[in-house]
């Protein structure tokens, strides 16, 4: 779904103005003419930016009535607000600021201006939503790292000579590079790696690459001091201070931006950050983990990964194995599956039968153990008496292909939600693409925004 933006003013050729404005973008623009009309349609839906007018109709030119609107917003909603004024003073500019406004813009704005503002902010806000996520994963994962060392169900041959692989490496400080394809718990190793190491009791940083927005990627990566930019109203710490003494993870590390490189690459050799609007160099001693589904020599080769930063990031390359080459370990991590649903929703114990087992491990798994994961716990609801059948699983029998490169094309289940079936058209699609987000998201139709929105929403 698009951004929902709610424009303010009582004068509707502003709104028109807006309106047209942003009609080629993939923007949803609602409108609102008095402070009143903003307030409610706030108690009523969610929006993802403001753009509102100082003046209303109790005066024409103070600004005291945007002000007071303002201050109502910022007590109780967590939204970008863009203001806008005919009568502009540096004065208001700056209490505007002060008192919470993103954005200080002048009538009659400039059109490219007012929409890159509007962009800028958009993304600003995505990227702090998806840091504050992030860093409370990282919280409930310390705690939970505190009352039970880390563990990776590993019975198979595949998986043992991986951990062992692994175990060697407890006394290194050397970048790791994961490979794999989607859903094989790259990032539950890392996170095994870095709670096996030196550095356990520090912190454990995960990122996602391909989510951060070109606009603020600096600002993430590096934090930034308040007024360095439009919008900075505090000084912010930057995923590598966070990550200070401890390990960095840079996931789908295949999807950062080509501009961005060139950052990583210098925090990584020579372990020096500067935060934006700041002059001060900051030593940066972290250990870098990345992770990737892409083929990244492909990507050099085609222009879209540095060469250089590839040798920085695989000082030791470790390719995770998909769920098809470790079967054995299926009948484990279903287990430890059903444990933790029994435990989250206080079920009654449930079991597989030995038929829906057989089933499981004759699927080939395209989403790995993600997917394995849904399916038990769709499982899990479906079934009945306690008892997992085959047919609770919902798996579609995979028919053989014709020769060796023929396409398989599976029948689309009658008994599947809406949700999953947009769940697993992006899995197919980023299988196909092999995880090229720019591409996937292409494919489906989707702005980069909407594609990590619906990432989020399904766990991928």
């Amino acid at each position: 779904m698009s951004e929902s933006i709610l424009v303010a003013d009582d004068n509707p050729d502003i709104i028109t103005s807006v309106q047209l404005l942003l009609a080629e973008f993939d923007y949803q623009v609602f409108s609102a003419t008095t402070p009143t009309e903003l307030l409610n349609a706030l108690e009523t839906k969610h929006f993802d930016l403001i753009l509102m007018d100082l003046n209303y109709h109790l005066d024409s030119t103070s600004g005291m009535e945007g002000l007071e609107l303002l201050a109502n917003i910022r007590a109780k909603w967590d939204i970008p607000v863009i203001v806008m004024t005919g009568w502009a003073t540096v004065e208001l500019a700056i209490t505007a600021l002060q008192q919470g406004a993103n954005d200080f813009i002048q009538k009659p704005w400039q059109n490219e201006h007012l929409a890159n503002s509007i962009k800028t902010q958009l993304a600003l806000s995505d990227s702090q939503r998806l840091s504050k996520k992030l860093s409370a994963e990282n919280n409930q994962l310390r705690t939970q790292l505190s009352n039970n060392h880390c563990t990776l169900i590993a019975d198979s041959p595949a998986m043992q000579k991986l951990i062992a692989e692994i175990d060697r490496l407890r006394e290194s400080q050397s970048s790791i590079l994961l490979t794999g394809e989607n859903g094989t718990g790259k990032t539950l190793l890392a996170r095994y790696i870095h709670n096996d190491s030196q550095r356990s009791q520090q912190p454990f940083i995960s990122v996602n690459m391909g989510a951060i927005a070109d606009g603020v990627f600096e600002s993430e990566f590096f934090g930034h001091k308040k007024g360095a930019f439009t919008g900075a109203i505090t000084s912010r710490e930057g995923l590598v201070k966070q990550a200070q003494c401890g390990t960095l993870f840079l996931d789908e590390i295949g999807n950062t931006p080509l501009s961005q490189q060139a950052k990583i690459l210098s925090v990584i050799e020579e372990k020096m950050y500067t935060p934006v609007g700041s002059t001060q160099v900051y030593h940066a001693d972290v250990r870098v983990i990345s992770a990737t589904n892409m083929d990244l020599v492909r990507a050099i080769m085609e222009g879209t990964f540095r060469q250089d930063l590839f040798y920085r990031l695989n000082t030791i390359e470790l390719r995770v194995p998909s769920l098809r080459e470790r079967l054995e370990d299926i009948p484990l991590l279903v287990d430890h599956m059903l444990d933790k649903l029994i435990a989250e929703y206080s079920f009654a114990p449930i079991r597989l039968t030995n038929c829906a087992m057989e089933k499981l491990k004759a699927h080939s798994w395209p989403g790995n153990i993600r997917e394995l994961n849904h399916c038990i716990e769709r499982a899990v609801f479906m079934c009945q008496n306690g008892v997992i059948d085959a047919h609770h699983l919902h798996l579609v029998t995979e028919p053989a292909a014709t020769t060796a490169n023929a396409a398989v094309t599976a029948a689309v289940p009658l008994n599947l939600t809406l949700d999953e079936l947009e769940r697993q058209a992006i899995i197919e699609r980023l299988e196909h693409y092999a995880g090229n987000v720019k591409k996937t998201a292409a494919s489906l139709g989707l702005s980069r925004s909407g594609y990590y929105r619906r990432i989020e929403k399904y766990n991928l």
